[in-house]
């Protein structure tokens, strides 16, 4: 047997994971939760694997009594103002994800952007922002892992985060959430 001098391939992710949450601002995620009324539809926006994580999100939001959407889909609804738009993209210049906030917010719809670029034009149209600073496609260096899998998957804690801190102000047990969950046999 040889001896590996190297760690294993998932404690350097897990590691790389805890550096991200380890910049992160909590109050970032408790200013989003604050543009979230319980009353909102809450939309959620995203291109390629940002895209994904939107969809979770959208899906955690459902489980936890929301009306959400994932924009673009064939049943998602006009927005209007009062609803709310989680717009997801790690450069901030994502083009459609930016258009989709810019035109939310001229609607009067509260945007939350989440980026790892506080200074992107995604964020410049955001009521709130959840700055996670993973790695991004294009930067080099900052994770052993490709192009932006470092800042995708540290959305989806951060964003996991956003939706426990909203079950336990809004009263939501595991047991309503779990009420709203698909249970197909």
């Amino acid at each position: 047997m040889t001896e590996t001098t190297e760690p294993r391939i998932l404690d350097q992710i897990l590691g790389e994971i805890a550096g991200v949450v380890d910049r992160m601002d909590e109050g970032d995620l408790t200013r989003a939760m604050g543009v979230i009324d319980r009353g909102a539809r809450v939309y959620a926006t995203g291109e390629g694997r940002s895209g994904f994580q939107a969809r979770g999100f959208a899906m955690r939001m459902m489980h936890i009594g929301y009306t959400s959407y994932m924009m673009g889909e064939t049943i998602c609804p006009s927005m209007h103002e009062g609803d709310v738009l989680v717009a997801i993209s790690g450069s901030g210049t994502t083009r459609r994800t930016v258009e989709d906030a810019e035109a939310a917010h001229g609607l009067g719809v509260k945007v939350i952007a989440v980026t790892s670029k506080p200074q992107s034009p995604l964020a410049a149209t955001a009521d709130a922002v959840i700055v996670v600073p993973g790695r991004v496609k294009g930067e080099a260096g900052g994770s052993i892992q490709l192009l932006s899998s470092l800042f995708d998957q540290s959305v989806h804690i951060a964003l996991d985060a956003l939706c426990l801190m909203i079950s336990r102000r809004d009263e939501v047990s595991d047991a309503d959430a779990n009420a709203n969950h698909a249970n197909v046999e």
